[in-house]
């Protein structure tokens, strides 16, 4: 894959983590506070995490958490291919931990193998197995050399321990030199493919690599020391800090969420260059801490999956996983002091995946080990998010696990595994009513405009795309005593296929949607929605029943749209999944609708294009109207009115 353009889709190893947290017991101390790194000269050299000693004294009391651990890592010592996904920094620590020696002896005896497989392909004139795919297990192979290096050092042959880092200098080289690349004196070059890209998940690879190397290995071999420099200097605090700050506001990440749990890799850089260095690269930029509270809002309240935005190549039905709970883990160890922590620990203790599954994860919940505790909630939360970043915007009713939770995409648009799902709306109550088909496909990659419930503008019998590098941009936001409203301009991503489209919406608690769309084209329009099960239609009102509930979705004006349904399963890549499609004529159209769940509303009547009257469950009344030509307009919930106005407001946490 590795001379495919930048283009192609990147997919990530099922069930395996790419960046692993590290860690001795006993190290050389550091020194340092927040001024700045220094570096241990004797090995071991890199120290565990910042909850090193509490890990130890789990360890040594033999808290459930080692236990799992130790049974794991015996297990591979005795039989390497018993434990999928193992790396040999499991073993090394637990040599660490306790000082049994043969440990190591595996540790050492498996990188050795591997070195020495990798250097028989580059002496017969191949490119070793770590440049495949574009060198995306370089953060594995190199890491896991760098550590064993370190921590057990004394046991590793000197002529070896040469022939280990030789290799894996020249990897390192490659990746930061990928026109000049070369193995075993022949030039190697290669696509260099996210290299300077540090919103993607490869780039989190390649710095595990630098850093791992630099820190085991510094003074020891001609070029080793650059790779500090290179990790701290030149990419985190020269190139990626200032992007996130500047393109990724709010946390998280644009490729989704599928890729996006890919940041658990960073965090654990992070804590690792603490633990090691004494400074702590987390508060260098206001994105990490921010992806802690973009991650409690975008995990559905049933606690069971996340919103499943972009590529999701492990799982398409994003459901919760090991990844996640070692990325929320990964944060609280980094801001143990922050009030969300404890609301994070709240969350990840009542989801559906309280510990650690997977054998090859079990280590995380042991370096976890910290002084956090379970509040025993997280309702004191805001129950809205809006990460201009991203431009993912979340709200829900409440932070109870029968909540109805809302979705809504307006942001960029401009990574490989982000899909067409621009002006996209998802709910959620007890399980998805309207939702992205993408959890319905094998694959979990269907990228197209087609498989997303946004509105489609036509060309011919195909619609045209969204532009991938183009943006959406919010024009309103504001919360407000029982509600939401949100504008958006969406015509960016559409380019010429539009002249205006703006997205209006008001969420009004607890499970009412007003939608409205100011869509200008010369081309058809049609405007959809995506449910999990077959709806009805009729007239102008859909209705679907999934989880238990019922959603309605009535449309107002545009009353000589044609309303019908497309099931997904019409394409090979899914297996369930339907879609609404409400097609008019091109032109200046006002589309205006109301979805509600259940019985949450009890009447609704058009007023004019602009404007409804509706009757909410226990009788509140609402008037909601919309500007015609410009974001904004007037709404009254009960006797209180308000300005719905065209500024984007900074929500409370």
């Amino acid at each position: 894959m590795s001379e495919e353009p930048k283009t192609v889709l990147r997919r990530m190893p099922m069930w395996r983590s790419s960046a692993l947290w590290v860690g001795v017991v006993a190290v050389a101390a550091c020194g340092g506070g927040d001024d700045g790194p220094n570096y241990a000269d004797q090995h071991p050299r890199i120290k565990l995490s910042i909850n090193a000693d509490a890990a130890k004294a789990a360890y040594d009391a033999q808290a459930p958490a080692a236990v799992k651990f130790a049974k794991t890592v015996d297990r591979w010592v005795a039989s390497p291919s018993d434990v999928y996904g193992f790396n040999e920094w499991n073993a090394a620590w637990m040599g660490q931990l306790s000082g049994d020696a043969r440990y190591c002896t595996a540790a050492v005896a498996s990188i050795d193998k591997f070195v020495t497989s990798e250097q028989a392909l580059i002496d017969g004139g191949q490119t070793p197995t770590v440049a495949g795919d574009d060198y995306y297990a370089l953060g594995d192979a190199v890491g896991n050399l760098a550590l064993v290096y370190d921590w057990c050092y004394s046991t590793i042959a000197s002529d070896r321990r040469q022939a280990w880092l030789g290799y894996a200098q020249q990897a390192v080289w490659n990746v930061w030199h990928p026109d000049d690349a070369t193995w075993g004196g022949t030039k190697k070059p290669w696509t260099g493919w996210a290299v300077d890209d540090p919103e993607n998940n490869y780039y989190y690879n390649f710095l595990r690599a630098t850093m791992l190397l630099g820190l085991a290995a510094h003074g020891e071999l001609d070029g080793t020391d650059a790779w500090i420099t290179q990790f701290h200097d030149t990419k985190v605090i020269g190139e990626m800090n200032p992007l996130f700050d500047s393109d990724v506001v709010g946390g998280g990440s644009r490729e989704g969420t599928g890729y996006g749990v890919s940041l658990m890799r960073l965090w654990e850089l992070y804590d690792i260059w603490q633990a090691s260095t004494g400074e702590n690269l987390a508060v260098k930029s206001g994105h990490t801490r921010a992806s802690m509270l973009f991650m409690l809002h975008e995990i559905v309240p049933t606690l069971d999956r996340i919103a499943p935005t972009g590529d999701q190549s492990r799982d398409s039905t994003a459901s919760l996983f090991d990844y996640h709970r070692h990325y929320i883990q990964g944060l609280i160890t980094l801001f143990p002091n922050d009030p969300l922590a404890p609301m994070a620990k709240s969350l990840i203790d009542a989801s559906s995946v309280p510990e650690m599954d997977q054998p090859f994860m079990y280590a995380y919940d042991l370096i976890a080990t910290n002084s956090v505790a379970n509040t025993g909630g997280f309702a004191s939360l805001n129950t809205a998010f809006y990460g201009s970043g991203t431009g993912q915007l979340f709200a829900r009713s409440g932070w109870d696990k029968h909540a109805t939770w809302i979705n809504m995409n307006a942001g960029p648009y401009t990574q490989s595994h982000a899909h067409q799902d621009q002006g996209a709306i998802m709910i959620y109550k007890d399980g998805w009513l309207a939702y992205d088909p993408c959890i319905d496909s094998h694959s979990g990659l269907p990228q197209e405009i087609d498989d997303h419930g946004t509105l489609r503008v036509m060309n011919g019998t195909t619609a045209f795309k969204q532009m991938v590098g183009k943006s959406s941009t919010m024009l309103a936001l504001h919360q407000g005593t029982g509600y939401v409203h949100v504008a958006a301009d969406l015509a960016p991503v559409y380019g010429s296929a539009v002249s205006k489209f703006q997205r209006e919406m008001v969420y009004l608690e607890p499970d009412t949607v007003v939608i409205f769309d100011r869509v200008s084209s010369t081309n058809a329009q049609v405007w959809s929605l995506a449910f999990p099960t077959q709806p009805t239609i009729s007239g102008a009102t859909t209705t679907v029943t999934a989880a238990g509930h019922t959603l309605t979705v009535r449309r107002l004006t545009e009353t000589g749209a044609t309303s019908s349904v497309h099931a997904y399963n019409s394409d090979s890549d899914f297996s369930a999944g339907y879609r609404l499609d409400e097609t008019v004529a091109g032109g200046d159209h006002a589309w205006l609708h109301v979805a509600y769940v259940d019985g949450g509303v009890t009447a609704v009547t058009a007023t004019d294009a602009t404007s409804a009257d509706i009757t909410l469950a226990g009788g509140k009344m609402v008037h909601v109207s919309f500007n015609p030509n410009a974001p904004g307009g007037t709404l009254k919930i009960g006797n209180d009115t308000s300005t719905l106005g065209a500024t984007v407001d900074t929500l409370a946490e």
